[in-house]
Parts: C-alpha cells; sequence; structure tokens
C-alpha cells in the first residue's frame, strides 16, 4: 500500500537499521582490507566527476566510498590502526580506501582528478596507522610505482652483473698480456 504523500512515505525514507549495519560491515572489511585511507570533501561533484574518480581509483588498487561520518566512526570504532581518522569526519567526506602495493598510484591518481576538476580537496589521511600531512601524501604521489622501482632494481643488477662479467674477463686477458710482456722482456 503507497503513502498518499510519497516524499514521506516510511518505506523510502532512509536506510533501516539493517542496511546501516550492513554498511558499517562493509566499511569495517574494506578497512581491513586496506593500507591507506584518504578523506576528501567531494561538495560540489556531480555524479560523473564522483564516477570518473572512482574509475581512475579502481585502475590503481582503490575504492571511494560515500557515506555518512556517524558510519564510518562506528566502522572505525575498536580498530586502533584507523582512530587517527576521527578528527577528519567532518563535513561532506568521500572516503579513499587503498588496497595492495601501489599505494602511490592511487593517491597520483586523486591528485590529478583534483588538478582536472579544480572542486575538491583533500582533508588527511592515513597510512598503516599513521595520520599523514599534506606534504606526506604529496611526497607518496612523487614516488614511483612498484613497477618502476623494479625495473630500476633489476637494471642495477643487470649493471653490475655486467661489470663482474667484464672483470672476471679482464683477469685472464690481464695475465695473458703480462705474461707476452714478460716473454718479451726476457727475450730482449
Amino acid at each position: 500500500m503507497s503513502c498518499f504523500f510519497p516524499r514521506f512515505d516510511p518505506n523510502t525514507m532512509g536506510r533501516t537499521l539493517e542496511s546501516k549495519k550492513q554498511i558499517v560491515e562493509d566499511l569495517k572489511g574494506l578497512l581491513d582490507e586496506s593500507e591507506m585511507a584518504l578523506v576528501l570533501d567531494f561538495k560540489g561533484l556531480s555524479i560523473k566527476e564522483m564516477s570518473d574518480l572512482r574509475n581512475r581509483l579502481q585502475e590503481n588498487s582503490g575504492v571511494c566510498k560515500v557515506t555518512k561520518n556517524t558510519l564510518m566512526r562506528q566502522a572505525i570504532d575498536g580498530k586502533d590502526a584507523w582512530s587517527d581518522l576521527e578528527p577528519l569526519l567532518t563535513g561532506t567526506n568521500a572516503f579513499i580506501l587503498v588496497k595492495g602495493d601501489d599505494v602511490g598510484g592511487a593517491v597520483k591518481a586523486v591528485q590529478a582528478f583534483q588538478q582536472d576538476t579544480q572542486k575538491s580537496e583533500t582533508k588527511g589521511g592515513l597510512y598503516e596507522g599513521k595520520r599523514l600531512s599534506q606534504e606526506e601524501i604529496k611526497a607518496i604521489a612523487s614516488l614511483p610505482s612498484k613497477e618502476v622501482l623494479i625495473a630500476q632494481i633489476a637494471g642495477s643488477l643487470n649493471a653490475i652483473a655486467t661489470k663482474i662479467a667484464i672483470g672476471i674477463n679482464e683477469v685472464p686477458s690481464g695475465i695473458a698480456r703480462s705474461l707476452k710482456q714478460h716473454s718479451e722482456n726476457s727475450e730482449s
């Protein structure tokens, strides 16, 4: 049975207690899997822009959740690693949760999005339980990706192996040159 005033229909008036509990459980699960959390003020962003942010994050092992601050408070309650998020839970927040090794890529995606839209602002973040300043967040974004670091290490190891191989090859040729020079000196 529908209500005469559809705006005030109790069936569509907000979330039920069960759905709020489910949201809190989902947030707890995401937090358990996450290495890093960023809090953005998303005021003024359109649905299209939020979808763009979510797509950018998805490529970098990140997820963007928009939820009430009270539900996030319940999700971080009793979790020491996330307790420093508490002071950031004011206003209109979007929560960027990053799992995996490429936190730098996710932070770069957020910063590129913010630069493109000029509408959102990073309030702060946490990485492995430590509250991050704006400078630290920027520093994380400037780090090379995991793939680049692996390539740099592989290149360094290859260079060392090449130098060792050249050095090992030089020993016999050096001995041969010394013997030849010694034999030429002894003949004269």
